[in-house]
């Protein structure tokens, strides 16, 4: 396993060792909570020595995602590399049926992804469930249905760079909760945390379906899906977080 040089993933070096753990999680962790057999990060000396302080090998787990993302025996021909992190993302949207344009940058079709589960979400929920979330992240609606409070949302994501962040922590969290059974670690405003409580259900639901579709098509895909939303988050957070 190495790194290639990815300026998609280079900003991991900038992330905290704390704000890591679920991305290494999801990396290094079944389902069932044990070692997933493909994974190579455990294995590596820096990873021994240094865990839990995973800004010392981000490189490392950068180089894990490239190569999840990547065909084994084509990893193994390019010397142990992977494929770029915007190749890992593109094909996660397509397997989830993301509408997005190729061309856009990385944090465009980041969003995509996670606005695509959110309206995903949201198509069961009820009228009140809708009202708290738009009252609990300050949207600019009365109408409390799925399309007006996605399209809400858009709006402030287009003016809000915070609004970005929102949503990809209550995505983050509730993919993490369904996938690993906690949810991330951190504080947030009372607002939010509400909101993550409030999706964290219906997110589930919603992958439900897909993760078992998802081991049909390559396991991989188990690890990859929830490794771009963490990844996704992170590089929000990192942006727009406080």
């Amino acid at each position: 396993m190495a790194y290639r040089n990815d300026s998609d993933l280079s900003f991991l070096k900038n992330v905290s060792s704390s704000d890591l753990d679920v991305l290494v999680e999801v990396l290094i962790k079944d389902k069932d909570g044990d070692a997933r057999l493909t994974e190579e990060l455990t294995m590596h000396d820096r990873y021994k020595s240094h865990s839990p302080s995973h800004n010392q090998y981000w490189d490392l787990i950068a180089a894990e995602i490239q190569c999840f993302g990547g065909n084994s025996f084509a990893t193994m021909l390019r010397g142990g590399e992977g494929v770029v992190y915007k190749e890992v993302l593109t094909d996660a949207c397509d397997k989830m049926k993301v509408n997005y344009n190729k061309n856009a940058s990385v944090e465009t079709i980041e969003m995509n992804l996670l606005m695509k589960i959110l309206t995903d979400s949201m198509e069961n929920m009820k009228p009140e469930e809708l009202k708290q979330i738009v009252e609990d992240l300050g949207l600019n609606t009365t109408n409390y249905s799925a399309q007006a409070v996605t399209a809400a949302l858009q709006g402030a994501i287009k003016f809000s760079g915070f609004a970005a962040y929102q949503v990809a922590l209550i995505v983050a969290n509730a993919v993490a909760k369904a996938l690993l059974g906690h949810g991330l670690k951190l504080a947030t405003n009372a607002a939010l945390t509400r909101s993550m409580a409030i999706f964290a259900g219906p997110i589930g639901w919603a992958l439900t379906g897909l993760w078992a579709l998802i081991d049909i098509a390559g396991p991989a895909y188990r690890v990859t899906i929830p490794v771009v939303i963490q990844v996704a988050f992170l590089r929000a957070k990192l942006k727009y977080g406080s």
